[in-house]
């Protein structure tokens, strides 16, 4: 199994999202695994290192489609490294000799038709931890009881969680932002280097709201000023709403691999920038009367995808700078949304865990607070990009 270590992207990212520091490039490479087609069997583990790593779990992509019938954590296992994802693509249609019948006419039956099935295996793990030593003996001289001495090293292991927390947390935004990194590219560049000026671009799976609002009105709005000009807002809040019932249909656009894919409701997941959200709340709806006409769909808020940078400008909350585990190089400003599938990124496997030791010369003794995830993104799944620029 591939385990990379983390611990200076995870150190790089709290500056950035405490505001100690401007939005850097960041490599995904290590982070996010989009899977193979073909599993690796001469795959060894990491501990005598002639062990073969082992599905621990498998995914059959089997979700039944019922037409127009309306967060990213996973589960863990035990045993077994890797995450397959299995699915059957969509056969094709033949003729019906039932209303042909000829005389003499052969109609032999004896065909193997094979079903296209496609496996992707996911094995990457990433890894990183937090050690703090602890004194008892020597800490006491500070505090006058035992009370005030438990006081103190509960602030430290709160200390401990926050730094977890924070981390965790920009961890799984930082799985969807390869996500948008790899769909941005794959909609508008097919060398992944080529810069792009995003002003001139739109697509079907990475939408520029602000382009096609001024091509189909005439109008001139910028990104800086469009959050708050109600009818822009209400423009993106239809296009939206249309887009959410177009992934309930199965279609090959939605996704960067093509495939036959359809989100139906209950496994849709919106996250929308608080920027768009606030300003559809202050300069749209409340105004009107019919509020649920032109509210937006059912969402989860971010401050920000990577960073707040120092100032908390539209800029860098709606910003991304990447390196995506592709390899390809992306910035981008001005993502106010996206919509994916459940299947087409996840963090899974988590394993979060203390270990201890003591040193028996000096009396002390260090927990290591570790913890261990798989970070993935399926390119084969239903993934849209809303931006503004």
């Amino acid at each position: 199994m591939d385990v990379k270590q983390i611990y200076q992207l995870v150190n790089d990212s709290t500056t950035e999202v405490l505001g100690k520091s401007d939005l850097v490039k960041e490599d995904l490479s290590n982070l996010v695994d989009v899977g193979t087609e073909i599993f690796d069997s001469n795959t060894k583990d990491n501990y005598v290192k002639s062990l073969v790593n082992h599905i621990g779990k498998v995914i059959f992509v089997n979700r039944p489609y019922s037409g127009n019938v309306p967060s990213v954590l996973m589960d863990s296992w035990e045993f077994g490294s890797v995450l397959e994802k299995i699915s059957a693509d969509i056969p094709v249609a033949q003729e019906n000799d039932t209303w042909n019948l000829e005389n003499g006419k052969d109609y032999s039956q004896d065909i193997f038709y094979k079903p296209s099935v496609t496996s992707k295996f996911f094995n990457r793990k990433v890894t990183y931890e937090i050690p703090m030593s602890f004194t008892e003996r020597q800490i006491k001289e500070s505090f006058s009881d035992a009370s005030q001495l438990n006081g103190f090293l509960s602030m430290l292991y709160n200390s401990v969680d926050k730094s977890m927390t924070v981390k965790i947390d920009n961890l799984i935004m930082k799985t969807i932002n390869n996500m948008i990194g790899e769909t941005l590219t794959a909609e508008f560049t097919s060398d992944g280097k080529t810069a792009i000026n995003y002003a001139t671009e739109t697509g079907i799976k990475a939408v520029n709201l602000l382009k096609e609002y001024n091509d189909k009105f005439g109008t001139s709005l910028t990104a800086s000023n469009c959050l708050r000009n109600a009818d822009f807002i209400r423009y993106a809040s239809f296009v939206l709403g249309l887009y959410k019932d177009r992934l309930t249909k199965i279609s090959t656009l939605f996704n960067v691999g093509g495939k036959e894919r359809f989100t139906s409701g209950d496994n849709l997941h919106v996250v929308l920038l608080s920027d768009f959200v606030a300003g559809t709340k202050v300069y749209l709806q409340s105004d009107v009367f019919n509020k649920e006409l032109v509210s937006l769909p059912k969402a989860e808020t971010v401050p920000y995808w990577q960073g707040s940078g120092k100032n908390y400008s539209f800029e860098n909350t709606s910003k991304i700078t990447v390196k995506t585990s592709k390899g390809n190089e992306v910035t981008c400003s001005g993502i106010i949304g996206v919509m994916f599938d459940s299947d087409s990124l996840g963090v899974c496997n988590l394993d979060r865990r203390v270990t201890s030791s003591y040193n028996a010369k000096a009396e002390f003794y260090t927990n290591y607070y570790k913890f261990d995830a798989g970070y993935f993104n399926d390119l084969n799944e239903n993934f849209v990009v809303f931006f503004v620029a």
